[in-house]
């Protein structure tokens, strides 16, 4: 264990994390708004990391995409913490599909990696699975049925042999778009994560 001398600080942190779910954490706006230096957040982030109260992803950029590369998203183990729908269902699909990347690794070997795409475009993707440092798989995840998403489409092409698909928790349409990417219920695309 590290030794954490603010505890006041940290509870603030922690409490703060939940409504930043989804978006690239900024240590320097914590840093800031916790008016503590910025080796002290990024020492409680990873210590809550290895609490397993979070876990957060890096960002996917390949030389071909104009892609950021600098600041992780982070998720919470327990996705009932996070307030806003959309967010917690985004973190509830992070867990499952973490879930699905650590048992792939360790039942089959396969070298798989959870990451998330965002350019400097504003187009972006939740979560991008490499395998073998390629993506394999790209998920978007929306709260209801909407057409495809353009950071979707945009990844979809520039990698075609990835399999895409955007999920919808209150969703009934399934179909196969133009492009090859599959929007279906979030159900029916969490029961295929065995």
């Amino acid at each position: 264990m590290t030794g954490i001398r603010d505890l006041g600080r940290l509870e603030e942190m922690m409490l703060r994390l939940p409504d930043l779910v989804g978006s690239p954490l900024s240590i320097n706006a914590l840093r800031e708004d916790l008016q503590v230096v910025h080796k002290t957040v990024a020492a409680w982030l990873d210590t809550l990391e290895r609490l397993f109260a979070l876990f957060r992803l890096p960002p996917f950029g390949a030389p071909r995409i104009r892609a950021v590369k600098q600041e992780r998203k982070h998720y919470h183990f327990d996705w009932s913490l996070v307030a806003d729908p959309a967010a917690r269902f985004e973190n509830l699909v992070a867990c499952h599909l973490l879930k699905w990347v650590h048992f792939e690794q360790d039942t089959q070997g396969r070298d798989l990696e959870l990451r998330f795409f965002r350019d400097i475009d504003g187009r972006e993707v939740d979560f991008v699975v490499l395998e073998d440092r390629q993506p394999a798989m790209l998920v978007e995840c929306k709260l209801a049925d909407r057409d495809i998403d353009r950071g979707l489409r945009y990844l979809k092409i520039r990698f075609p042999n990835a399999d895409a698909y955007q999920i919808a928790l209150s969703g009934q349409r399934d179909y196969v778009s133009l492009q090859g990417i599959r929007a279906l219920p979030a159900l029916g695309f969490l029961r295929t994560l065995t």
